[in-house]
């Protein structure tokens, strides 16, 4: 199958890794062929401003106006408001730049015009001259809450951002019982755009995302999981580690603290049921026995060639087999 022909290819995505990728995946398809499917779970309020962290990176990632050395942030960006909120003696411990502040107040201004979310998105995407669509996994509020040793429960940017992921994730222990200690605040339900665009892909792309941070909370919102459970078309993953190592982020440090090899075969058994194959950097390994379909490829997106190659080498090697 040509790519070409592709009418749509759902990517679920959180983080600078799954960003790249779409962005790769963008490059590559028909215009308006990609869905981006994003994690909302590290969404809060700042300042009284509505800010959509994941949201923000993948659009400004397709829009190419990304700051190229961090993935997340605007180029060319400036924080001088923020330097007069420490002037103020406030901790400013969250970056905001002075351009970025434009999405998030015309964000907060809509939804508190009772535009949904995903409109909003829609919106800001399509002033970016963004083809593709990318939607939020749920027009609700499901914070991420994360239980750590060192300080109880945090938000997901307090953990992420205010405490660098430096602290030790602890499970809950309910009545003698250990359970995650990552949970949802709130009743995560899809938008009826993810529920349809999952209904009709061709292909379903897990990008190498965070899978416990990112790409969670997405197959947490209702029915997102069971969709892709019974789906009739492709699904796999894209590993976030290379050589046991994360890219980027706390991936590795918190499967470690979960008690999971840090490893992709790990993140293989971690998707058990969901995918059908699962692609891994040259210098990992997945079992040879395991019924899944693996790729080994130069997972490692440094700029925007090595993103189309990645997506492309993906796309062809999903469209030499069927479930």
């Amino acid at each position: 199958m040509a790519l070409d022909t592709y009418k749509s290819v759902v990517a679920l995505a959180g983080g600078v890794g799954g960003a790249k990728l779409a962005d790769g995946l963008a490059r590559l398809l028909p215009p308006g062929a990609l869905t981006v499917i994003v994690n909302t779970g590290d969404d809060f309020r700042h300042y009284g401003l509505a800010i959509s962290p994941d949201l923000d990176t993948v659009m400004y990632t397709l829009g190419g106006v990304a700051n190229i050395v961090n993935g997340w942030g605007l180029e060319g960006d400036s924080q001088q408001m923020l330097g007069m909120m420490r002037q103020y003696g406030d901790d400013a411990w969250f970056g905001l730049g002075d351009k970025d502040l434009a999405t998030h107040l015309l964000r907060t201004q809509w939804l508190e015009e009772d535009i949904t979310l995903t409109e909003v998105t829609q919106r800001l995407s399509k002033a970016l001259g963004i083809q593709s669509r990318i939607l939020p996994m749920s027009d609700n509020s499901i914070p991420t809450v994360i239980n750590t040793a060192e300080y109880g429960e945090l938000t997901f940017q307090e953990y992420f951002v205010r405490y660098r992921w430096q602290p030790t994730v602890a499970p809950i222990v309910i009545r003698g019982e250990s359970t995650s200690p990552i949970m949802y605040d709130g009743e995560a339900i899809m938008t009826d755009e993810g529920v349809s665009a999952l209904q009709n892909a061709d292909l379903i792309v897990f990008c190498p995302s965070n899978p416990m941070l990112s790409i969670d909370p997405i197959l947490n919102a209702e029915p997102c999981r069971d969709l892709i459970e019974n789906r009739s078309v492709p699904c796999v993953a894209v590993s976030p580690l290379i050589g046991g190592q994360a890219v980027k982020g706390p991936a590795a440090k918190l499967m470690k603290e979960l008690g999971m090899e840090v490893s992709s075969n790990s993140i293989a058994h971690y998707y058990e049921g969901l995918i059908d194959g699962i692609v891994v950097d040259r210098a990992d390994q997945v079992d040879a026995d395991r019924a899944l379909k693996v790729l080994p490829a130069d997972i490692l997106m440094r700029n925007v060639e090595d993103r189309a190659r990645l997506a492309g080498e993906i796309l062809e090697w999903m469209t030499s087999w069927t479930r």
